[in-house]
């Protein structure tokens, strides 16, 4: 904790006692097989979903977390590289790291992997073209590793770059994460769906999965994209993954690709 600082010297005849800064100690328990950076990662994974760290807050520092779980410096710096390999966490230098929050830059560079085919990339319009109310739907459901009779919202959006259709995204979301998702909301938004996600539900996509294969296009997605029926799209199956890999969005993807394509950065790894 800090204490402010008297800069109009000692009083004459005073002595004057500083105040030591404490940490709350949540000292991380020690599981058989488990290294304890993960045990770290989970506990600052907590505090995000408990409300303490809020997206877009700075994060005590990796001292302080240090003292907070009782580990090294070595160990919570392994959990906060994970975290922010994983996108959940963002070092902004000089400033500090801070939980990622679901800004357009985030959803453009990270999410969207849409682009011209010279490499421009630029925020789409989105416009709502339907939004049905929750129903069993045994595929969504097998996609998400979810019972068969579980209920999903679904959403039809068309996607516009320079002023022209590109992409169709009908989306699947679960009735038991999104309860009251309502048109209005949808409409009304002023984020990108995934911030949507974030603020009215608590529910963070962390990362995706994706598929991509080829298909024809049938009427209803030539009518969308203004296309011929049989034209060749782009069809790309996204899970939008939360905490634990928890499957959270099912999403498809249409996409035409004349004058747009798949463009992906593969961030870590080899």
């Amino acid at each position: 904790m800090m204490t402010n600082t008297d800069t109009s010297g000692p009083v004459a005849g005073r002595s004057r006692k500083r105040k030591s800064s404490s940490v709350a100690m949540t000292p991380v328990s020690i599981s058989p097989g488990v290294p304890l950076y993960r045990e770290v990662r989970r506990k600052i994974v907590e505090s995000v979903r408990h409300g303490e760290w809020k997206p877009g807050s700075v994060i005590p520092s990796e001292s302080r977390l240090c003292e907070r779980f009782g580990v090294s410096m070595g160990t919570v710096r392994k959990a906060v590289d994970e975290l922010s390999a994983e996108g959940f966490l963002v070092r902004q230098q000089g400033r500090g790291t801070f939980v990622a929050a679901h800004s357009q830059d985030r959803y453009l560079f990270s999410f969207f992997h849409i682009a011209r085919q010279d490499g421009h990339k630029e925020y789409p319009r989105v416009d709502l073209v339907e939004f049905g109310k929750p129903e069993i739907n045994p595929s969504a459901a097998r996609w998400l590793g979810m019972e068969p009779a579980s209920r999903f919202a679904r959403i039809v959006n068309r996607l516009s770059l320079g002023g022209e259709p590109v992409l169709i995204d009908e989306i699947f979301l679960p009735d038991k994460l999104f309860p009251r998702l309502t048109e209005k909301k949808l409409r009304d938004r002023r984020a990108t769906l995934y911030q949507l996600y974030q603020d009215e539900f608590q529910v963070t996509v962390i990362r995706t999965a994706e598929r991509l294969r080829a298909i024809k296009a049938d009427a209803f997605k030539a009518r969308l994209l203004g296309v011929k029926m049989g034209d060749p799209l782009l069809h790309v199956i996204r899970v939008a993954l939360s905490f634990r890999d928890q499957p959270v969005e099912l999403r498809h993807s249409y996409v035409n690709t004349q004058r747009y394509e798949y463009h992906a950065i593969q961030v870590g790894g080899s």
